[in-house]
C-alpha cells in the first residue's frame, strides 16, 4: 500500500473555513461556516491526515482558532497537522498536548533558525518546516513579506538539524488550479533527502498522480484545498486513485 498521503486542507479565518488566491487577504473565498464540520466531513470520507491552517494565527503571530484544531483532533480518527500563529514551545506544547499529531513551523524557521533547530531535537518527528516559496526564495508572516533566505537552503540547514518533514508552498500556483511546481518540490526533496509534501496548485487527480510518480524520490504527499471546494473531486475519490 502507498505511503503517499493526502492531505486535504482547511483553511480558518474568524472561524469560518476560507479560501484565498495566492495568500492574498483580499481576496478570500468563504466555503462553511465550521471547520470541524468540514474535518469530519473530510475524515468520514477516510482520510487519514488532515491539514489545518491558522489564517488569523499566522497574520497576527498568536494563536487565534486552536479551539477548532483541538476538537478535531481529538473527537475524529484523523491525524491533524496545523499551521499558521505557531511561534512559542507553549504553543508547540499546546497543540501537541492535546492532541494534534503536527505542527508546522513556518514564520518561525526562517526567523529563528536556533529556536527551530532547538523544537526539532525535542519533539522530533511532530515538527514539520513549512517552506512557502516566491520564485525560489521564502515569504513568510502570512506571505506578506519575502525574506532574502533561499527555500533549498532553509531546507538543508533544518534537514541536518533532524527535520524530517517538508510542507512546499509554491505560492504563485497557490490557488490558482494550474497544476503543482513539481521541478521546485522534487529540488527541495534532493536537497534535504526528507519527506516533502507538496501543496499549491493541484487541480485534477492527474496531477496528484504525478506527484505519487516520484514518491521514491521523496514526494510524500500532498495538500489539497481548493480543488476539493470547488468539487473539481471528492476526498474518497482522490484517496481510491492513490490507494488503486
Amino acid at each position: 500500500m502507498s505511503n503517499f498521503t493526502i492531505y486535504p486542507a482547511i483553511d480558518m479565518r474568524g472561524g469560518k473555513c476560507v479560501r484565498l488566491i495566492q495568500g492574498d487577504y483580499n481576496q478570500e473565498t468563504i466555503y462553511g461556516d465550521s471547520p470541524f464540520d468540514m474535518a469530519k466531513g473530510f475524515a468520514d470520507q477516510g482520510a487519514e491526515w488532515i491539514h489545518m491552517v491558522d489564517l488569523d494565527g499566522a497574520k497576527e503571530g498568536v494563536r487565534i482558532n486552536d479551539s477548532y484544531v483541538i476538537k478535531a483532533a481529538k473527537e475524529l480518527g484523523a491525524r491533524i497537522q496545523i499551521g499558521g500563529g505557531i511561534r512559542t514551545e507553549q504553543d508547540i506544547a499546546h497543540y501537541l498536548d492535546n492532541g494534534v499529531e503536527r505542527v508546522i513551523l513556518g514564520s518561525t524557521a526562517v526567523s529563528d533558525p536556533a529556536f527551530t533547530k532547538d523544537m526539532i531535537r525535542k519533539y522530533g518527528k511532530h515538527i514539520a518546516i513549512g517552506i512557502d516559496a516566491k520564485d525560489g526564495k521564502v515569504a513568510t508572516h502570512g506571505w506578506l513579506q519575502t525574506s532574502g533566505t533561499l527555500a533549498i537552503e532553509l531546507g538543508k540547514l533544518l534537514a541536518d538539524a533532524g527535520a524530517e518533514t517538508f510542507i512546499v508552498t509554491d505560492i504563485a500556483t497557490d490557488g490558482m488550479l494550474l497544476g503543482p511546481n513539481v521541478k521546485g518540490i522534487l529540488a527541495m526533496a534532493a536537497a534535504t533527502g526528507k519527506n516533502v509534501i507538496a501543496s499549491g496548485g493541484i487541480s485534477s487527480l492527474e496531477d496528484i498522480m504525478t506527484l505519487k510518480e516520484h514518491e521514491a524520490e521523496g514526494i510524500a504527499g500532498a495538500i489539497i484545498g481548493k480543488a476539493l471546494y470547488t468539487n473539481r473531486f471528492t476526498v474518497a475519490e482522490v484517496l481510491e486513485k492513490v490507494r488503486g
